[in-house]
């Protein structure tokens, strides 16, 4: 059963900018850099879904989020989890758009349990992440600081892509993203 999630992805100018503020910094740190065709801000993450419900899911999702609210949105300022002093995964947030997020979030959730599709509990917090620390704790401080300074361009919420995660079968063992589905808000 494929993992899958629902994201938005910040067009490439905004990720263009974000890796022309991240490239001369990432030598500093020993972490997995987050590839920039692979940042994006999930919405809702269902780590095994039986292949004859995803169509199902594209369907009842592309229903509630017709009609959501217009929002522009940026990727500004910093996200670690869980905390600063045990950092395992660094990132930057978002700003503008976040109520609209929130509620994307709870109807592509919603829309996969009706669908019968287990999906991951975690809170929502909008954010995507940058780096990862390999599984060790690290305190982050430095880099909270280097990311409260970014803020990126702006641009609206367009549309919502719905994204099979192939663990391990990209580059450098990394996931290979094969996009299942964009839905135009």
């Amino acid at each position: 059963m494929p993992r899958i999630f629902t994201a938005v992805v910040p067009p490439d100018d905004a990720v263009e900018h974000l890796d022309a503020f991240l490239e001369p910094r990432r030598a500093a740190a020993p972490f997995r850099w987050t590839r920039p065709e692979h940042l994006h801000v999930t919405l809702a993450f269902m780590p095994a879904a039986a292949e004859h419900r995803i169509d199902g899911y594209v369907d009842r999702l592309a229903e509630v989020l017709d009609g959501i609210a217009p929002a522009e949105l940026s990727l500004a300022g910093a996200v670690v989890f869980p905390n600063v002093a045990e950092g395992r995964v660094l990132a930057t947030g978002v700003a503008g758009g976040t109520d609209i997020l929130a509620t994307a979030s709870v109807r592509a959730r919603n829309a996969a349990v009706a669908c019968g599709i287990e999906v991951d509990g975690q809170q929502f917090r909008p954010h995507v992440t940058v780096a990862r620390t390999g599984g060790r704790p690290t305190e982050l401080t430095s880099w909270v600081r280097l990311l409260d300074a970014y803020a990126g361009p702006a641009w609206p919420l367009g549309s919502v892509r719905v994204v099979a995660s192939h663990l391990g079968e990209g580059p450098r063992r990394s996931p290979r993203y094969e996009i299942l589905a964009e839905i135009v808000l």
